[in-house]
């Protein structure tokens, strides 16, 4: 069987200090429910950009949000194709955490359902490479040789013994995250996808395990942030060790910042909690919701910051604020060119 080898270096214990401090507190953070929903699909979106930006999608995360409401944008097809094939995988997370074993076929539909319409040849999707693949540079270089072809098979039987197994309760669930992220990487089973079958396999051991359960938070942004840094994190395995130490020190750290990331938004708008509450949790729509977070991050918000954020006419944009000043949640300050709407306190 599997058998990963690593210590718990100071860094990564710092590490997991931290993470368990912040989710404690976005755990019990009090939020109304439209806004855990804002924040989950926010998490979506984040992790589709960011995860297929990796490995070379053009796609912005705004164009990324209007193609996710159904919108069209003007890009090639397959970025588009991709960005959705992410965003449908990661909303099926719950179905794959709910087995109680999981199986080869599970991981080939996974890749399927991420690389559908994608792939120069659609047999590739969801099968095992049949060929020697390797991950070259943009100098041309090879920066990483996988595992024989023939061996594939053998090494994702014994990764899955390893990853099913009761052992795992013992070890933290972001340590187990970071080596099922690597494990896939080093094996790399497939022809293509193997990147995003990772980061959709580290999702779900976190989500499995309950540490994610609300899907409040992405690794994928703090990988995209630092390219070079995330590849010499891979590559910091030593190949005949195989000690995982140095990458799950980054593996923990990028945990950590995104964890704080959400803590921090979580911590905003726990604090402003307090003026639905008092106006009997009023309702708001999606797009009510989005605005009142923009409030809430930048203190203030003006008509033309609506009509870029939705796309829409000054018209419609009056018409959202004035629905909200109806409501009492913000209020007009400010004249002319001047004016400006902050939250009703």
């Amino acid at each position: 069987m599997f058998n990963p080898k690593f210590n718990y270096s100071h860094k990564t214990v710092q590490n997991l200090t931290y993470i368990t401090e912040s989710k404690t507190i976005i755990m019990n953070a009090h939020l109304v429910p439209e806004w855990e929903i804002s924040l989950r699909k926010d998490a979506i979106l984040r992790s589709a950009h960011f995860s297929t930006a990796i490995e070379g999608n053009s796609l912005s995360l705004k164009e990324v949000t209007a193609l996710e409401k159904g919108r069209n944008i003007m890009a090639r097809r397959k970025d588009k194709q991709e960005v959705l094939n992410y965003i449908n995988t990661l909303k099926k997370i719950d179905k794959y955490a709910s087995k109680e074993l999981f199986e080869l076929e599970d991981l080939f539909e996974i890749h399927k359902n991420l690389t559908k319409e994608t792939l120069n040849n659609p047999n590739h999707e969801g099968v095992l490479r049949d060929c020697q693949v390797y991950v070259g540079g943009a100098d041309g270089s090879i920066r990483f040789m996988p595992p024989d072809t023939n061996k594939v098979y053998g090494l994702l039987n014994d990764f899955l013994e390893w990853f099913n197994s009761l052992s795992l309760d013992e070890i933290n669930p972001v340590i187990v995250s970071g080596i099922t992220h690597y494990e896939i990487v080093r094996i790399h089973p497939f022809i293509d996808g193997n990147g995003r079958t990772a980061r959709i396999m580290a999702a779900l051991v976190l989500y499995k395990s309950g540490f994610d359960l609300k899907r409040f938070f992405t690794l994928d942004d703090y990988y995209d942030m630092d390219r070079p840094n995330y590849y010499r994190a891979l590559q910091s395995v030593n190949q005949d060790t195989l000690d995982l130490t140095r990458w799950l020190e980054y593996f923990s750290e990028g945990v950590a910042v995104s964890m704080k990331n959400v803590k921090d938004k979580v911590l905003e708008l726990s604090m402003n909690a307090k003026i639905l509450k008092e106006k009997g949790q009023v309702p708001l729509n999606e797009r009510q919701m989005e605005i009142v977070e923009k409030i809430i991050s930048n203190n203030k918000i003006t008509n033309k910051t609506i009509r870029e954020m939705f796309n829409i006419s000054d018209t419609a944009a009056r018409t959202e604020t004035a629905n909200l000043e109806k409501l009492g949640i913000i209020k007009r300050t400010g004249d002319g060119r001047n004016t400006h709407y902050v939250l009703n306190y």
